[in-house]
Order: structure tokens, then C-alpha cells, then sequence
């Protein structure tokens, strides 16, 4: 039976992933490019499950932080579990963009107010992360190149990931200048993540050319690439569409249009890039499976990477009218489904079994 305290003891950030996973797929299951009956109200109920996730472990983590501070802070030290502070913005970002896609035409107009503040909210945690840790890497941790995986990208990813949120949200805010603070904090969001974000791939690359794969417990940490790759494209998509409107608004009509082809264009050519990774990380899994592979909270990296590119190919398809996209975005949300469906079961049976309450 599981024990309340060594579960509040053991607790990490690591449980957060899930709320990405979650949260991606219920986005993703909403822009399902074919009509399909009922699937907009799975997709609500997967969103709202992700609130009821992301509650949970909010207290469950902060209990641990009050109840056994000397042993919570301890994880400023750790080189992995560290890096998963970068899940907590994230996995929040999901619900903010569920209350544009479920929340408004359920409640109304009335949480637009409600997302506009979580977003701040999660632009500081998202800015704070995306340095802080770094810092203790630099200043406290103990790292090695032939121990590198891609879970470094998860603290500096957490700003793009805002971006994204703020490119969505901005449509809805009816103040001018809150419009064009929000634009202009978004583009600065992008580009706070996304350079660094592809300093860490180069380097991850090289590790990986010279150390070969990274051990088994860290199968899926390779997925985590094409996150900053799929949402870099994602956000350049969305910023860009809302951007020629809100310059415009500022008497910067022509940076606008300029912004707007930018967007495109950077969009495809992260996607194309995005396509190697994907692929990539395909051919590398398929070799972890073949060995067998512990399974850990860790899998969770293979779903949001997953969503968050599946999302920029949809919204491909629809910038572009192209068919390929349509379709091909479609697959990749069905293998969205199926690979959640695959880590959430393996999730709850280890954490009835307490088997996933390891604090490291």
C-alpha cells in the first residue's frame, strides 16, 4: 500500500513530464486534422485531467519542500533531476493553452484574465529556470561529456515553450499595448531559448559521435531534441501569424509583413530539421527496444517532443495547404496516442507499486 510520506519524501520534478505528456496530447487530440465524433470532448477531458496532474504534484513537491527542506534542496546538486525544474513551466504552459482551446468556448471570455496572469506566471518561472539551473551547473554540479544526455535542454526549453503560449494568447487580449508587450516578450522568449537550445545539440551531437548512445535508463532522453527543434518551429508559426496585425497597431505595419515571412520560413526550415531528428531518434529507439530497455519516468520524453512537432505539422498543413502535412500530421498524433497510452498504464502501475518514487 502506498505510504503517504515516502511518497511526499521522494517526490521530484521528474513528475512533471507528465503533465507535459498529457497536456500535449490533449492539445494535439483537439487539432486532430479529420472529423471524428466525440473526439473534442476526449480531448477537454484529457486537459482536464492534466489540471487535476498538475495540482497534485504542485502540493505533493511543495509538501516535500516544507516537510523535508534539507533533503529538497539537495537537488540543486544533482546533474539530472535538477535539469527536470524545466518540466514545471512547461507542463503549466499546456493548461494555458487549454484555456484558450477548451476553457473559452466552455466559460467564456472570463478566463481570458485567468490565462493572461498564469502566463506571467509562467514566463518568470520559465526565465528563471532558464538560468538558473545552468548556473549550477556551472557552479556546483559535477558534469562529464561521456554523461551528457539531451535532458539538458529542459530548462532552457521552458522559454520557447512560453513563446508559443504568448503567440496563442495574444490573439485574445483586447488591450493594444498589453497586445504588443505580450508579442515582443514572446519574440524574446524564442529567442532566450532556441539559440542555446541548438548549442547544447551541437554539443549533444559530438557526444554522442565520440561516446556513443547514452546508457539504457536514459533511452529516451534523445526524443527530448527534437522539443526545442518542433516547438521552435511552432512558435515561429504562431508569432509570426499574429504579428503583422499587432505592429501594425504600432505604426510598424512593413517590420510586420517582414515579421510574418520570417516566421514562415524559419518554421520550415526548423521542421525539415525536426524531420532528421525524428528520425534519428526512431532508428535509435528501435535499437534500445531490440536490447530492452527499465522503463522510468523518463519515457516521458517520448510524448512531447512527439506532440509539439505533431502541433507545428498541422499548423504547416494548414499555412500551406498541402496535403502531405495534413496527413502526416495526422500519423504522428496517432502515434501520439498510442505511445501515451503505452507510458501512462506502465506510469500507474509504478506508482501503485511505488516502484517511480526514487528521489535521487
Amino acid at each position: 500500500m502506498l505510504n503517504p510520506k515516502k511518497i511526499i519524501r521522494q517526490f521530484t520534478p521528474n513528475w512533471f513530464a507528465v503533465t507535459m505528456g498529457t497536456g500535449i496530447l490533449s492539445l494535439s487530440v483537439a487539432q486532430f486534422p479529420f472529423s471524428i465524433p466525440g473526439l473534442l470532448p476526449v480531448a477537454e477531458g484529457i486537459w482536464l485531467l492534466n489540471i487535476v496532474l498538475f495540482s497534485l504534484f504542485t502540493l505533493l513537491y511543495a509538501a516535500r519542500w516544507i516537510m523535508y527542506f534539507a533533503e529538497a534542496k539537495n537537488i540543486f546538486c544533482h546533474s539530472t533531476v535538477s535539469m527536470f525544474f524545466g518540466t514545471i513551466p512547461m507542463g503549466m504552459a499546456t493548461i494555458i493553452n487549454g484555456i484558450l482551446v477548451f476553457g473559452l468556448p466552455r466559460w467564456g471570455v472570463s478566463v481570458i484574465p485567468v490565462a493572461h496572469i498564469l502566463w506571467w506566471i509562467d514566463v518568470a518561472m520559465a526565465l528563471i529556470c532558464g538560468v538558473a539551473i545552468p548556473y549550477m551547473m556551472f557552479t556546483r554540479q559535477e558534469h562529464k561529456l561521456e554523461q551528457m544526455t539531451a535532458v539538458w535542454l529542459l530548462p532552457v526549453v521552458a522559454a520557447e515553450v512560453a513563446a508559443v503560449s504568448g503567440g496563442l494568447l495574444v490573439s485574445y487580449i483586447t488591450d493594444e499595448s498589453f497586445r504588443f508587450l505580450i508579442l515582443i516578450t514572446s519574440y524574446v522568449l524564442w529567442a532566450y531559448s532556441v539559440p542555446v537550445a541548438f548549442s547544447i545539440l551541437v554539443i549533444l551531437l559530438i557526444r554522442m559521435a565520440v561516446h556513443k548512445l547514452p546508457h539504457e535508463s536514459m533511452a529516451a532522453s534523445g526524443w527530448l531534441s527534437l522539443g526545442p527543434i518542433g516547438t521552435g518551429a511552432l512558435g515561429m508559426f504562431i508569432i509570426g501569424g499574429v504579428a503583422p496585425a499587432i505592429f501594425a497597431e504600432n505604426n510598424l505595419a512593413s517590420i510586420g509583413e517582414i515579421a510574418k515571412g520570417i516566421g514562415f520560413i524559419c518554421g520550415i526550415i526548423f521542421w525539415g530539421c525536426g524531420l532528421w531528428w525524428m528520425t534519428l531518434s526512431v532508428l535509435i529507439t528501435i535499437r534500445y527496444f531490440r536490447t530492452g530497455i527499465p522503463f522510468n519516468l523518463g519515457w516521458w520524453g517520448f510524448t512531447f517532443p512527439l506532440g509539439v512537432y505533431s502541433l507545428a505539422t498541422l499548423k504547416l498543413a494548414t499555412l500551406t495547404e498541402l496535403s502531405f502535412f495534413k496527413f502526416f500530421g495526422a500519423v504522428l498524433v496517432i502515434l501520439l496516442v498510442m505511445m501515451w497510452s503505452l507510458v501512462a498504464c506502465r506510469t500507474v502501475k509504478g506508482a501503485w507499486s511505488g516502484a517511480l518514487f526514487v528521489s535521487h
